[in-house]
């Protein structure tokens, strides 16, 4: 009988124990009741070495009031901690409460921070597979199609090179999009490892110029290299990072588009529409991209890769991407006498130039 009771002690003991360690509520309780207790207990004993029934009657009832007090208040100072444990359930715990302790108003922001981060993953998990969907099957439904009249239809050699041709430029796009996002994959979690040397930055500019050209006489626009410089970089990354900017500016020029050499880095100028929101906003991978620039239809999905891309190739040189729209020169001083202008009905329109840039330290002429 005596060992039951003694086993059932010791167990309750130990679930009391558990329970405490478990729950801020029972050790703040703990905490509490003996901060509260143990003064009066050392004065009780102090005054009456032996203790009497009295005596041990006003300890019990010491120590049945001190955890009493020490239960309310850990709840009063628990209380913000539940109330914000409520919230998170709900989902409305952005809004705080003007009697939240500091510790209460950090782990709010806290967990704003984390729910706009997740958010964020979430809109760029659903923007890559909506890249996925859009981006990939275009250029798959016409390989489709080419594939089918290329093996199905009789076509002369002619028409049947031609119909090659495009296979592959269709099967170059899609390599390209594909590379463009294990790229962004790899760059938004790691660092963009380069290998500098010196290089001359004319012929990175006039490597991506020759590659480009077809692109640019099909479209009828004008593509020019400019500018000499050497500077320490990754040639292949930095290839690889004009060639982005200026794959964009050829889908988007009207007329022309510049690679300039700058006392400062490269430059990558187009007379189109520009950016229909901060580069800050567009540069970010597998974010959901505008589809109306300047009243006209693009392309979305993949559009933030390149400029993701460059950016982050960038900053590896330990520069950053710019942007910036610089309207065309107007002529200044007075006019000639006689001069009379023409209406402005009847003077063209003039170009805007939408230039990013590049900046690279050290660029030696």
């Amino acid at each position: 009988m005596d060992l039951h009771v003694a086993t059932s002690e010791t167990v309750s003991r130990a679930a009391f124990v558990s329970l405490a360690r478990q729950t801020l509520r029972a050790q703040f309780t703990l905490l509490i009741s003996f901060l509260a207790f143990l003064p009066n207990l050392v004065l009780t004993l102090g005054s009456a070495p032996t203790l009497g029934w009295s005596q041990t009657l006003w300890i019990g009832v010491v120590a049945l009031v001190s955890a009493l007090s020490g239960y309310v208040l850990s709840g009063a100072l628990l209380r913000p901690l539940h109330r914000l444990e409520l919230e998170v359930g709900q989902g409305t715990f952005a809004q705080g409460h003007t009697d939240d302790p500091r510790e209460i108003r950090a782990l709010r922001q806290a967990f704003s921070s984390l729910i706009t981060r997740l958010s964020t993953e979430q809109s760029r998990r659903n923007a890559f597979m909506a890249t996925l969907v859009h981006d990939l099957k275009t250029p798959l439904i016409a390989t489709s199609h080419l594939t089918r009249a290329l093996t199905e239809w009789p076509m002369p050699d002619a028409e049947r090179r031609e119909v090659g041709s495009q296979m592959q430029a269709e099967t170059a796009r899609l390599l390209t999009l594909v590379g463009q996002m294990a790229d962004a994959h790899r760059f938004e979690r790691e660092e963009v490892r380069l290998e500098r040397r010196p290089t001359a930055l004319g012929e990175v500019l006039g490597n991506v110029a020759r590659r480009l050209e077809p692109q640019a006489r099909a479209r009828g626009l004008r593509l020019s290299v400019s500018g000499t410089g050497t500077a320490p970089v990754d040639p292949a990354a930095l290839e690889r990072a004009v060639g982005n900017l200026a794959d964009n500016a050829l889908r988007y020029a009207t007329g022309e588009v510049r690679l300039r050499v700058t006392p400062g880095g490269v430059q990558v100028q187009d007379d189109g529409p520009g950016l229909s929101a901060e580069l800050a906003d567009l540069a970010q991978p597998f974010n959901a991209q505008p589809t109306t620039i300047a009243g006209q239809q693009y392309t979305a999905g993949s559009a933030g890769l390149g400029l993701f891309i460059a950016r982050r190739i960038s900053e590896a040189h330990g520069g950053e991407l710019t942007y910036h729209r610089t309207p065309a020169a107007l002529p200044t001083g007075s006019p000639p006498p006689g001069f009379n202008p023409p209406l402005p009905s009847a003077s063209p329109p003039a170009r805007t130039w939408t230039t990013f840039t590049i900046t690279l330290p050290e660029v030696t002429a």
